[in-house]
């Protein structure tokens, strides 16, 4: 009943007919939350370029941490064996450093958006050499002026076991170990998070504590675990988030949700987490607000994001960042995937950089203290 009142009362009309975004409220989400922990959000070129001026108003205003989209991925930085592309992440850490934002960089080792000639590479002196020049190279670039890195990027399968990527088959589970010793080398003061989706779930996260544990007894520097928050408004499971925000804090380690976001359409039938080469047909049963998100579905992704920011909150000592994968819904990559052409809300910002019921719900956890 809150949300439905709120959605009719004259304030909130005033925005959501047209009231600049910086004119109705005093406060922002990384003010509110400056005590608790970084609020952070995914930056696509557009936004490294400041092309939009009222999305980079709302960027420099709402959020004191930022990840490049995909500027940092290995096929887009390093394209070349002997060829690395750094401009557009240089204007990245610019953007970051002048606008005095923690930088989070996305990512060191991942088995997909690797460089097309990586799939040439047969032997696995070869494949070392790629990884280790790699993260010499890109973390070397950027030491002293990237906070944070996600030195290794989804290297489970859903059941806990090691993904048969590139790099376990060619250099064995100890490839993880000497990513996070080459990271630590090349930057000793970066954070070095393991980042990946679905490791609140138990069997995904008994995974990610092995790795971590692994990790520990040998001495190499791990700071935190990235769980990225890839989650429906239909599924939202506040306990087993619970149980990861705890099991992994007490590994001496702090959590961070480094791609948070909601969807609100329905889910393919067999589809499970964020595996990029997941793809669907699409439908008009998969895609049923082209012309706008409901009231009713507006109140449930908002009482969802109080959920959960209340989680937050009560963990908050353990937490080290939340970041969205995005900065409004036009932004958000669930619009593509895993179906091509659906039109998602899951930020708490619409397609014309406006807030949303959802804001007002997490902005109000700490106004109302």
């Amino acid at each position: 009943m809150k949300y439905q009142n709120q959605l009719k009362s004259l304030s909130w009309a005033a925005i959501a007919l047209g009231m600049s975004y910086p004119a109705y409220s005093q406060t922002s989400l990384k003010s509110a939350y400056q005590k608790d922990f970084l609020i952070g959000t995914a930056l696509g070129t557009s936004h490294i370029e400041e092309r939009n001026e009222t999305a980079n108003l709302l960027i420099k205003r709402e959020f004191n941490a930022i990840t490049p989209e995909n500027i940092m991925k290995s096929e887009v930085i390093h394209p070349e064996i002997n060829r690395y592309n750094f401009d557009p992440a240089d204007k990245f850490v610019e953007y970051g450093q002048k606008n005095n934002m923690y930088i989070v960089g996305h990512t060191l080792v991942w088995h997909s958006q690797l460089p097309r000639f990586v799939s040439k590479i047969n032997s696995p002196d070869s494949v070392r050499l790629f990884m280790t020049e790699h993260i010499k190279t890109v973390a070397g670039r950027y030491a002293g002026k990237i906070n944070s890195w996600d030195v290794v990027n989804e290297a489970l399968n859903e059941d806990g076991t090691l993904r048969k990527s590139v790099f376990l088959n060619k250099l064995g589970e100890g490839y993880i170990k000497e990513a996070f010793e080459l990271a630590a080398k090349a930057d000793p003061k970066a954070a070095l998070y393991y980042n990946d989706y679905n490791i609140e779930q138990p069997a995904k996260r008994k995974g990610a504590i092995d790795i971590i544990k692994k990790l520990q007894a040998s001495g190499t520097k791990i700071d935190g675990v990235g769980i990225q928050g890839h989650w429906s408004i239909n599924t939202l499971n506040l306990k087993v988030i619970e149980d990861a925000i705890v099991e992994f804090s007490q590994l001496g380690i702090k959590v961070a949700f480094t791609e948070l976001d909601l969807t609100v359409l329905p889910n393919p039938w067999d589809l499970r987490g964020a595996d990029v080469n997941q793809n669907f047909e699409g439908s008009p049963k998969m895609n049923p607000y082209t012309a706008g998100l409901p009231d009713s579905v507006q109140v449930t992704l908002a009482q969802k994001y109080e959920d959960l920011f209340k989680l937050f909150l009560k963990h908050k000592d353990k937490i080290s960042r939340v970041t969205f994968w995005g900065v409004n819904d036009g932004h958000s990559w669930l619009n593509g995937f895993p179906i091509r052409g659906r039109t998602n809300y899951p930020l708490l910002f619409d397609r014309e950089f406006k807030p949303k019921l959802a804001y007002k719900s997490v902005l109000e956890l700490k106004s109302a203290k």
